[in-house]
């Protein structure tokens, strides 16, 4: 869901209008592949798009990735998320990104009561 939303803000930002004159130039593109399932990236651009990672091999066979992209609100605040994707999967972390209202009282000591039943072997049918 988090995704979904991050997704959604980019593609605003992308759409935002802008004047038909301008138009983004690459004012630096760095990118590094070892073959063997490291390598790193960066980029930039004129019109405040600035995306980094850094990718190796992970236990499991999969890519684990460490990043960051940001870029430029229509109000002029620049947006950044920093993201791990690896086994445990994507894991972004923005101010952008809604977070869960904290829970009430009475459900942690809900949520205590049931791990304390659950430890003394206690189960429900």
């Amino acid at each position: 869901m988090k995704f979904v939303i991050l997704a959604c803000l980019a593609a605003v930002a992308v759409a935002a209008p802008r004047p038909q004159d301008e138009i983004a130039e690459v004012l630096r593109d760095e990118r590094q592949d070892a073959g063997d399932g490291n390598f790193n990236y960066a980029f930039e651009t004129s019109n405040g798009i600035v995306v980094s990672a850094v990718g190796t091999p992970g236990a499991e066979g999969q890519s684990n990735i460490e990043g960051s992209f940001s870029f430029v609100l229509p109000d002029g605040v620049n947006a950044e998320v920093r993201y791990i994707a690896d086994e445990n999967g994507y894991r972004p972390e923005s101010e952008l990104l809604p977070t869960p209202y904290p829970l009430p009282d009475h459900a942690i000591r809900q949520i205590a009561i049931a791990e304390q039943q659950r430890a003394e072997g206690i189960t429900f049918e």
